[in-house]
């Protein structure tokens, strides 16, 4: 069985830093790259960040069922292709895959089986915070913009109860750590296997600290961040 491991996070979270470190540094682990019909920003590549495509490709791929899940967010469409959970299987790898609570709620229902993991901002000011310096450097300044970005940010972290792990993004270095022992955590789960190495125990331990049963209890000063917009 090949593992499937689902990232979700709020716009700014830091999310795409840390999935550029896993898949720089975790073996036998692919990442889907998402279909949409936005426009690319900066200096993003067709290929990369996504494949960049009109809506009426979009929608005639829609059409003959080739997306694992797709959403309709903000006026443009996001989707997942179903051949790179096939190419993964047919390469013995694991996939992860970096996409929004409404995708993750499809897969979620397709592939009950699948890891999931919730990244969370340490508040909504620092989240603000990245969501300016990110605007800026994109000379996408738009108030208006950041705003919404922040409203759908708060309508998605009510979600993180749906999600197996959760990932408190203030330190990327702890995260990516945290990423890691999931990843090879639940690797040996897949395999039937007990940690037995000293480093394998020690990374159970950290994966399991990062459970939402064991994280839940700590995240009351974050929510209630989201929900005092004034604080």
């Amino acid at each position: 069985m090949t593992p499937v491991f689902i990232i979700s996070a709020p716009s700014g979270s830091g999310k795409s830093t840390l999935v550029n470190e896993i898949r720089t540094n975790v073996e036998r682990l692919e990442f889907s790259v998402s279909y949409t019909t936005r426009m690319p920003r900066g200096s993003e590549e067709n290929g990369r960040e996504y494949y960049y495509t009109s809506r009426e490709v979009f929608e005639r791929m829609i059409e003959r069922g080739e997306f694992l899940e797709y959403a309709d967010v903000f006026g443009n469409y996001y989707g997942t292709a179903w051949r790179f959970l096939e190419d993964a299987k047919g390469r013995g790898h694991d996939l992860l895959l970096d996409i929004d609570v409404q995708g993750a709620e499809q897969i979620q229902k397709k592939l009950p089986e699948a890891i999931s993991i919730f990244i969370l901002p340490p508040t909504r000011q620092e989240l603000e915070r990245r969501l300016r310096r990110r605007s800026s450097a994109e000379r996408m300044t738009d108030e208006t913009v950041i705003q919404r970005r922040l409203e759908t940010a708060s309508r998605e972290i009510e979600k993180y109860t749906e999600y197996d792990y959760i990932l408190v993004n203030d330190q990327l270095n702890d995260s990516v750590d945290a990423l890691k022992a999931i990843i090879q955590s639940e690797r040996l789960k897949a395999e039937g296997r007990t940690p037995e190495r000293s480093e394998d125990v020690q990374m159970a331990k950290l994966a399991q600290s990062r459970l939402l049963e064991n994280v839940r209890p700590t995240l009351g000063p974050i929510l209630e961040s989201f929900r005092n917009k004034t604080a």
